[in-house]
């Protein structure tokens, strides 16, 4: 069974996806836009750098073009993409050219042809079945581990694919202004809610991630009242973390939100409500007030880092 993949240049989830990948068939084929012959750790036997003057900048019409076009060339019975705002555009771009079904979010694939899909934010699990020769699927981000299978090099074979002027795609890329480690990359995430109380509160939040190199990260209702901008916002709306550990201050834990931080290797709760839904996930929690807990913990992490 031959799988073909879509890999972001630069984008980890991508790995993810060639490990799920894996399970569907082999030989695995890639589609990526520039010579990556490391991807043969993952399992990949050919990378296909596709080459075109309009594939310098991201423009998702295009991208499905290329799929498309190397799908008719290596007949695959899988086509794989990352479950990235990128990934998911461009998979419903090809769908709608080929006129096949779409399974977005996918966590496994079985061997009747089966798959386990995220649904409603991450409150439950989907088995479905693909009805189609050509199966088209992105992985759920943090819900596969990326995982190499040997040290050897992929063949790079260069795809030029025949594009038309396509309308849409990437002119500029506006940088968002931040200050310190970005919520995707941190491995320690401070994270507060309704809780917190007011703008001003974060400020102990701050103070913490400080003392532990993380990222301030917060709810959807902080936003919504202006205590914080939408680029700190954790959540199905906002950025899906996977951090080593995150520490939920003053969250409640609607749906949502843990749809933002179900990757976390490790969720800490301090809250002052014993019966709060996060709870629920978290591995570890600490019932009080969190004016009280949240300083108490800054002041045994400066004596121990004074010791």
């Amino acid at each position: 069974m031959t799988v073909l993949a879509l890999v972001e240049p630069g984008e980890e989830l991508s790995l993810q996806a060639l490990s799920l990948a894996r399970d569907l068939g082999d030989p695995v084929h890639v589609l990526t836009f520039a010579d990556q012959p490391e991807l043969g750790a993952y399992g990949v036997h050919t990378v296909h750098a596709a080459v075109h003057d309009q594939l310098s900048s991201y423009a998702p019409a295009a991208w499905a073009a290329c799929l498309e076009q190397l799908a008719d060339r290596i007949e695959p019975d899988a086509i794989v993409a990352a479950g990235t705002n990128r990934g998911n555009e461009v998979l419903a771009h090809l769908a709608a050219r080929r006129d096949l079904p779409f399974a977005a979010n996918c966590t496994a694939v079985g061997s009747d042809g089966t798959v386990t899909r995220v649904r409603w934010g991450g409150s439950l699990l989907e088995e479905a079945r693909i009805n189609a020769d050509l199966k088209v699927l992105s992985v759920a981000p943090h819900m596969v581990e990326a995982t190499t299978v040997n040290g050897r090099e992929a063949n790079v074979e260069t795809f030029e694919p025949d594009l038309e002027e396509q309308v849409v795609r990437v002119a500029e890329h506006a940088e968002t202004p931040s200050a310190g480690i970005s919520l995707a990359e941190a491995k320690v995430v401070v994270s507060g809610g309704r809780g917190v109380g007011s703008a001003d509160g974060f400020g102990m939040l701050e103070e913490l991630a400080g003392l532990l190199n993380a990222a301030v990260g917060c709810s959807r209702v902080v936003t919504m009242a202006g205590w914080r901008p939408h680029t700190d916002q954790v959540g199905q709306t906002g950025t899906k973390v996977a951090p080593d550990l995150y520490i939920a201050c003053g969250i409640s834990g609607a749906t949502q939100h843990i749809a933002g931080c179900k990757g976390a290797k490790k969720i800490l709760a301090i809250n002052s409500d014993a019966e709060a839904p996060i709870l629920a996930s978290a591995d570890y929690a600490v019932i009080g007030d969190l004016a009280e807990v949240v300083p108490a913990i800054t002041a045994e992490l400066r004596k121990a880092q004074s010791s």
